[in-house]
């Protein structure tokens, strides 16, 4: 037991390692890639610490080298989604019961092993699995998940020094409880991080949580519990349930004792989650808290005055539109471009999409790797057939060209459309293909308009101009455009600490991810007021003659 007001380390964003040749943590990477690459692994239900095998299996594949399998996935049911319950429910009480100071070793301590001994590991399961390149994989699964760490811990304590004003004779808390039940926390594939802090930010909190990955990021996920197990978590706070979506979710919303669900995935699924919720609310033994981040249709809008920053405007492009396969919440899939410009910017453009080198991300050499799976490939490949098949409205000024017979490819795809409401300008892909509409220069404010409203989606956005009142005329016509809104910048890379990242409208709850305005959700505050002085008769002052 301590007997002081303990302050956590000041957090510092972890620097990016370059993984440049002749580097010590190149080599090491390499050789931890090629030493996961040839094992084959089984991935199992996790529950109490108890490593659970099932009937039911599912491959892990490389992307970019689909006949490879990497694992293989125990897939969770009905039965263990009750078993998972019943165990965080038994241990949920210990786990409140901790000090902060005691859990926040924990997290600090899985910080600092993933920035060493875990990092080489993290990074390759995240390009073997998800098809990241080493840089990708090392803002990811590396830096940020770490900051999420160190950050989390910092905001939580700062959460908890809160408290309320205390007049005389009197003393006023706030108790941070953890909600009521557990937390259903449900990861996507495309960054490993995100699926660590979905599971981490409630417990933090102290909640139990029960940790649905997805399956084609499983490999990444798994080593993920594993470092929080050797950071010293005990069995059942975190309980993984890999597997189909209705299959381990329609159980876990049924049960009474849901808190509330952080997730980030599609639009559609968490609206059906949302609505699979409402319908069991006369259940549930309070309100959930439903937290999500999802879909987006991310733009750059550029304007006349950045003329002069052609190569700005284009490297914004292909680096926001086409890093990590365009498979970002945050890339950029709708751009709009003055018409003066685009005869210059569209050159410049196609040069940099030309010298985009595509394949196995184990070669360093690549720039980009393969979609996640079959079922993204085929998606995509049919929106690049749908501006090959929309006539005049849709030119392609680059790629539009798809391989599957080794990985699941598809060529960085940049498509002009004459009209900003085609599909193509309006629907996620969440794939490597951008549409671009060129607007004329004197409908400026039209089209930012159109820009705002063209979308059902409000999650990135970035802007370039040179003049300060284009600027602030753009700023405050897409003010409701993007959660995370970027000046002369590409609409990626949101770092922890500095840019808390979430949108509103079908985008999700913008509840802030890598901010305390996030782990206010997952605490259930009591008030306590003590009277250190308690009156003694019934009448008051008034009442006097």
């Amino acid at each position: 037991m301590i007997n002081a007001n303990v302050r956590v380390p000041p957090p510092q964003n972890e620097p990016v390692l370059s993984h440049a040749p002749g580097s010590p943590e190149r080599a090491e990477l390499q050789a931890t890639l090629k030493r996961m690459a040839s094992e084959q692994i089984e991935i199992p239900i996790l529950i109490g610490g108890k490593r659970i095998k099932s009937s039911k299996t599912d491959t892990v594949r490389m992307p970019h080298k689909h006949s490879h399998v990497l694992a293989t996935l125990h897939e969770a049911d009905a039965s263990h989604v009750e078993q998972a319950i019943q165990n965080a429910l038994s241990v949920k009480d210990e786990w409140a019961r901790m000090p902060f100071v005691e859990r926040a070793a924990i997290f600090l301590r899985a910080a600092e092993l993933l920035a060493t001994k875990y990092r080489p590991i993290l990074n390759a399961a995240t390009m073997l699995g998800q098809s990241k390149t080493a840089h990708q994989a090392e803002i990811d699964a590396s830096c940020e998940a770490i900051d999420f760490l160190r950050y989390n811990v910092a905001f939580a304590q700062q959460l908890l020094s809160e408290q309320p004003v205390s007049p005389a004779q009197t003393w006023n808390m706030l108790d941070y409880r953890p909600l009521d039940g557990f937390v259903f926390a449900v990861a996507p594939f495309n960054f490993t991080s995100i699926a660590l802090n979905l599971a981490v930010a409630p417990a933090i909190m102290g909640n139990v949580v029960l940790f649905k990955p997805s399956n084609t990021a499983a490999l990444s996920n798994w080593y993920n519990l594993e470092l929080l197990r050797e950071a010293g978590l005990p069995d059942g706070v975190i309980n993984m349930l890999p597997g189909d979506g209705p299959t381990v979710g329609n159980p876990v919303m049924a049960s009474p004792h849901l808190g509330g669900i952080h997730f980030t995935g599609s639009t559609p699924t968490f609206q059906s989650m949302w609505r699979t919720v409402g319908e069991n609310i006369s259940r549930y033994k309070q309100y959930p808290r439903l937290v999500g981040e999802t879909g987006g249709k991310d733009f750059i809008f550029v304007h006349t005055s950045a003329a002069d920053d052609l190569d700005a405007v284009a490297t914004a492009i292909v680096r926001g539109g086409y890093e990590y396969q365009g498979q970002k919440c945050s890339a950029a899939s709708r751009i709009y471009v003055p018409e003066s410009m685009w005869p210059k910017l569209k050159t410049r453009v196609q040069e940099m999409i030309a010298e985009l080198r595509m394949g196995d991300v184990t070669d360093f050499r690549n720039f980009m790797g393969a979609v996640i799976d079959e079922k993204s490939f085929k998606r995509t490949s049919s929106y690049i057939e749908l501006a090959k098949n929309s006539g005049s409205e849709a030119t392609i000024v680059a790629g539009g060209e798809a391989d599957r017979s080794e990985g699941w490819f598809i060529k960085p795809t940049l498509v002009q459309l004459t009209n900003p409401r085609h599909r193509i300008m309006q629907e996620e892909i969440f794939a490597p293909v951008v549409g671009l509409y060129v607007y004329p220069d004197a409908k400026f404010e039209e089209t930012l308009r159109e820009c705002d409203s063209s979308a059902t989606y409000a999650l990135t956005g970035a802007v370039f101009a040179r003049d300060r009142k284009a600027i602030s005329t753009m700023m405050r016509e897409l003010r409701h455009a993007a959660g995370n809104f970027y000046i002369n910048d590409k609409p990626t890379g949101a770092v922890v600490g500095q840019q808390p990242f979430g949108g509103s409208r079908a985008s999700g709850t913008n509840d802030k991810a890598g901010s305390m305005l996030n782990l206010v959700r997952w605490t259930s505050p009591r008030t306590i007021k003590e009277n250190l002085v308690p009156p003694t008769r019934v009448p008051y002052p008034y009442m006097g003659q």
